[in-house]
């Protein structure tokens, strides 16, 4: 695992190759290593996981024609390269990394649909004067890429593009509309006008001044209707056991998320059956004044207890000093989703203790595990009552209703359906994962009228993969939906979270379900085998009943994220109050003040959850600081 950074340009300074590579540091800590002609500079930093001693990078070929700088792991590059050896090949190395450059001789840029694992690379032909780019299929590992005085710039990060101190920081506004309305800014946006995100499935290559982008994967939902429960089960799970056993590869100590779910649960009794020794295994709880509600340790003792994993607990507290802008800094850019809290101490936990960590990541995208799909399931119901009854007595009631004294999302999740539910399928999806409804939206911005059409186009991204030719014909808006979340949500959020806590710890972490072999069946399952008699992963649930205890098995999902709407309410109040005051937010003039005022008063009082909302804005205002205003200018780069 590591971290890359490079640029084309007409004259390369070493130096400046130098500091952008060192911004990365903390995902390589273990070496360092550069190459640079007239042309291209390449600068990596590694972090150590294959060939301890023979993996130093960049790797060149035979002829030292082509060179190579890779972030990530390909978990069959023994079989590639007995492969490749018999093409007569030869190899210097023991890595991954010397493989796929191998591959790319062999098989040009197909050389990525052999590869089986997680990747973020970069080729240098010295030949052809051509650059190539590559990300791997479900966008666990990221791609920045930007242009700007005919340099051509890529890393592992943004602040490897922006340690150049002639690259622009031109904010994009929409960027800025997505973030407010997921939480997160999607593919291929970010936050700057400069910079984009190459997307998951997709190689890019750079010659002669101009940019090629090759869509070279995707997922298709067509659900095999000629094969029953049983059946599935036992290809799913033999994929499964092969997917956790492949990821088991490692020179350095290896352990496991277990949040005392489903899925971090199976991942955990899967490593234990072919382990010899007991698994490390890492959880999370929440305290301050708050209940601990969502708090799971209880069923991660029970899975640590029967398989004897070899188990370590931290318990996260409300305290935003210095957590705030450490997670700025790890994105580059305003990120909302507030399980980076609960990810950023778990990898913090883990790799105090091991280089390498499983996770259950994915399982809700592949078995139907988040609350807005039971809504689809729900608003089918729901929308067979008349519709006078639906909007004059149910909504109006459940619209009136306060949420929950103890920061539990029932009630919020109850007004977001009956606002949504009676829309058509693609348009209630959007409702659901909003993080504004009609009323917010026409008056969050104080220009109203100029970001209308950043809105529009935000929802037409989302729209456009809800709706996509990639799934089946037929009228089933849960593998719709299963189908923007891989392309949307997943990579953009979960797995971006993922990579950067992790990474800020320099912890490698590998996601099973993930793998594309194994999510290429699932996407096959009828969606009513994954959810069925309104019971989120039934599949997944009855594959596993042999592995995990019933109490496991049944209790219901709770999410890895922290109380955050009593946080901001009572532990963080002041904090919210200070950052968001008038005086602060009048610094870039963004918003409406009296509509953030309201968000506050309605959530301090309890007549709705805004937390999502609030702790995006407590996040943007700190990234403006750190990023444009650069109040942080010690620090904001490390």
């Amino acid at each position: 695992m590591c971290g890359i950074f490079g640029i084309v340009s007409s004259d390369i300074d070493r130096q400046q190759l130098e500091v952008s590579t060192d911004t990365l540091s903390h995902r390589g800590p273990d070496d360092a290593g550069f190459f640079a002609d007239r042309n291209v500079g390449f600068g990596q930093r590694r972090l150590s996981i294959i060939d301890l001693e023979g993996g130093h990078q960049p790797i060149f070929n035979e002829d030292g024609k082509k060179c190579i700088i890779f972030n990530g792991e390909i978990y069959n590059f023994v079989e590639l390269r007995d492969q490749l050896l018999r093409k007569g090949h030869r190899f210097a190395t023991r890595s991954d990394t010397e493989t796929i450059l191998h591959g790319y001789e062999e098989w040009g840029e197909s050389c990525v649909e052999h590869l089986r694992g997680m990747f973020a690379f970069a080729i240098w032909d010295s030949k052809d004067k051509a650059l190539f780019l590559a990300r791997d299929r479900l966008g666990i590992k990221p791609m920045f890429y930007g242009e700007h005085n005919e340099n051509f710039y890529f890393g592992s990060e943004m602040k490897a593009i922006l340690a150049d101190a002639e690259f622009p920081r031109e904010i994009n506004e929409a960027a800025i509309t997505c973030y407010f309305t997921l939480s997160y800014i999607p593919a291929p946006l970010t936050i700057f006008k400069g910079i984009r995100k190459l997307l998951p499935g997709h190689t890019l290559t750079f010659k002669d001044g101009k940019t090629r982008i090759r869509k070279y994967w995707d997922l298709y939902f067509v659900p095999d209707k000629d094969k029953d429960e049983s059946c599935f089960i036992e290809r799913f799970m033999g994929l499964l056991q092969e997917a956790v056993k492949i990821r088991l590869i490692s020179e350095v100590p290896l352990g496991a998320f277990l949040s005392g779910g489903i899925d971090s649960s199976t991942v955990v009794a899967l490593m234990s059956l072919v382990n010899e020794s007991p698994v490390k295994t890492f959880s999370i709880g929440f305290g301050g004044d708050v209940g601990g509600y969502l708090d799971e340790r209880k069923y991660a003792r029970e899975v640590a207890q029967r398989y004897f994993t070899d188990h370590r607990e931290y318990e996260v507290l409300p305290n935003a000093e210095g957590l705030i802008e450490k997670i700025v800094n790890a994105f580059d850019e305003p990120f909302a989703d507030d399980s980076a809290i609960p990810s950023f101490f778990v990898c913090k936990t883990a790799r105090e203790n091991v280089t390498v960590a499983l996770s259950g990541l994915g399982g809700d995208e592949v078995f139907a595990g988040y609350e807005r799909y039971l809504g689809f399931e729900l608003a089918r119901k729901y929308r067979k009552i008349p519709s006078f009854l639906r909007e004059l007595v149910i909504r109006k009631t459940v619209e009136n209703l306060p949420e929950r004294r103890d920061g539990h999302y029932t009630i919020n999740h109850m007004k977001r359906f009956v606002r949504s539910a009676s829309l058509r399928p693609d348009l209630a999806y959007l409702g659901y994962i909003s993080r504004m409804n009609s009323h917010i939206k026409t008056s969050f911005f104080s220009e109203a009228d100029k970001f209308e059409e950043h809105f529009q186009s935000c929802e037409n991204l989302i729209l456009s993969y809800f709706n996509s030719d990639n799934v089946s014909d037929e009228p089933d808006s849960l593998n719709r939906a299963f189908y923007c979340d891989v392309k949307t949500y997943l990579p953009e959020d979960i797995l971006a979270v993922t990579d950067r806590m992790s990474m800020h710890h320099a912890l490698e972490v590998r996601v099973p379900f993930l793998d594309h072999k194994f999510m290429e069946l699932c996407a096959t399952i009828p969606s009513e085998m994954k959810m069925k008699w309104f019971r989120k992963k039934y599949l997944l649930k009855k594959a596993v009943k042999n592995l995990l205890p019933e109490t496991v098995i049944r209790h219901r999902k709770q999410g890895f994220v922290g109380p955050m709407a009593q946080w901001l309410k009572n532990d963080l109040k002041h904090y919210v109050l200070e950052t968001l005051s008038e005086k602060k937010l009048k610094k870039h003039e963004l918003f409406n003040y009296r509509t953030i005022q309201t968000l506050l008063e309605e959530h301090f009082s309890g007549k709705e959850i805004h937390d999502t909302l609030i702790w995006s804005i407590l996040i943007f205002q700190t990234w403006y600081e750190m990023y444009i205003e650069k109040k942080h200018s010690s620090s904001w780069l490390k």
